[in-house]
């Protein structure tokens, strides 16, 4: 009975046999297998792609919104195909006689399932095929910049932030001599857009030095602004890529944050546009001289000063550290001493301390005390400071190129011993 029910369920099936809706019935076995053949090439596609994108991805570049949206469809696809095999076999295993479907209308929606996913992940596998999977990602407005915590100076720190809300300041000056703190300073005043909201589109960061490289600097700003590769490449001359910056600047409030100046700079011959009331853009540089604040028509200088005593001492305290201030009951009256005699220069104060960091002899401590009031009133120079232990026995374990940014006061980074200098 239960056959002769199959058959007579049979007859509307048959009754247009060419039907489309008998297509999905009769093709169901032919179709689930042809699905897990598409299935298993979308497989091994989507695992290519995912191992593109994670490589891409490890070197901080961004999928794009293509290529992630594939991913997405195919991952949910995955599981719906899964479902609908399963409930194609349940279907193929019911059937009587291997061929005959038991209700018709279920075989026929499972079919048409099977047929629709078919395509479906024939369609994926042919949108799969990407020449860019990632992009790189924007570069944030403004870059973090390694700092060690600060002391001092606090007074020009908040005179800064107050010029910088100053609509009538366009260019800030900060000057003082080698070693007193104003690239640490710079850096305070980099650092503190990461940590406040404010209406600046870019923060620019570049080191000038003594012999400056203008090309060196238009690059930090071509790297900084994201001009296309392509463009900027194109773009042979100094002038061309002054004029492509400054097409940019133009279009962007910006502040210019210009490290170690010695002489005054022509800003167009780098493409960068004067601020102005209009343009609401900043530039804060750094130099030695306030000479050199009035070559770049600063509006406010600011003069960065040594140390207080009290900030002096915390700085040399924490530079030799505990444990040798605690090593000998004579050393604390005399490490006091030592950074009294440098009169309050950051970078003399730390120098000093890291020599002294290693030093339990107290004698040690007083042969540089006697050689740094040998020396003149005020340390001027780091060199000094250097002479100084050197006539002490003391040896700091720098290598040459490390010495020659101390000796000059100068900011940067040894490449060969890594020591930085940045105060």
């Amino acid at each position: 009975m239960e056959f002769l029910s199959s058959i007579v369920g049979l007859i509307p099936c048959f009754y247009d046999h060419t039907s489309k809706h008998t297509v999905y019935i009769r093709d169901l076995n032919k179709n689930l297998q042809a699905l897990r053949k598409e299935m298993a090439k979308l497989n091994n596609l989507y695992e290519d792609v995912k191992a593109k994108v994670e490589r891409a991805e490890e070197r901080q570049m961004m999928r794009t919104k293509e290529v992630g949206g594939w991913i997405c469809e195919v991952e949910v696809t995955v599981t719906e195909v899964k479902e609908t095999l399963q409930k194609g076999d349940q279907e193929i295993r019911k059937r009587c006689l291997g061929c005959c479907p038991r209700n018709c209308w279920s075989s026929y929606k499972i079919g048409k399932a099977v047929s629709e996913k078919l395509v479906a992940v024939s369609g994926q596998i042919g949108n799969g095929h990407f020449d860019v999977v990632a992009e790189m990602l924007p570069r944030p407005p403004v870059d973090d910049l390694p700092m060690e915590a600060t002391v001092g100076p606090q007074l020009a720190y908040e005179k800064s932030c107050r010029f910088l809300k100053d609509p009538q300041v366009g260019i800030m000056g900060l000057y003082g001599k080698g070693g007193v703190g104003k690239t640490t300073l710079l850096k305070k005043i980099n650092n503190e857009f990461l940590a406040t909201s404010n209406d600046f589109e870019v923060v620019i960061w570049a080191v000038v030095s003594k012999s400056p490289d203008i090309e060196k600097i238009q690059q930090v700003i071509w790297n900084k602004l994201e001009i296309p590769r392509d463009k900027w490449e194109t773009r042979s001359s100094r002038e061309e890529k002054a004029a492509e910056i400054l097409r940019v600047l133009k279009r962007k409030r910006f502040i210019l944050l210009l490290d170690d100046i010695w002489e005054g700079l022509d800003l167009l011959e780098m493409g960068v546009p004067r601020p102005d009331t209009e343009n609401q853009s900043k530039i804060v540089l750094t130099t030695r001289s306030q000479d050199v604040c009035h070559q770049m028509k600063a509006q406010k200088s600011i003069e960065v000063e040594c140390l207080e005593s009290e900030d002096a001492w915390t700085l040399f305290r924490k530079e030799v550290g505990e444990e040798i201030l605690n090593s000998h009951p004579d050393i604390p009256m005399l490490a006091k001493v030592v950074a009294e005699e440098c009169r309050g220069l950051p970078l003399a104060l730390v120098t000093l301390g890291r020599a002294m960091a290693a030093e339990k002899d107290p004698s040690n401590w007083d042969k540089a005390i006697q050689n740094l009031r040998k020396s003149p009133a005020e340390i001027t120079e780091l060199g000094l400071v250097l002479e100084v232990l050197t006539t002490a026995g003391i040896q700091l374990a720098l290598c040459s190129g490390a010495l020659s940014f101390l000796i000059g006061c100068r900011v940067g980074s040894c490449s060969t011993c890594s020591y930085s200098v940045g105060i």
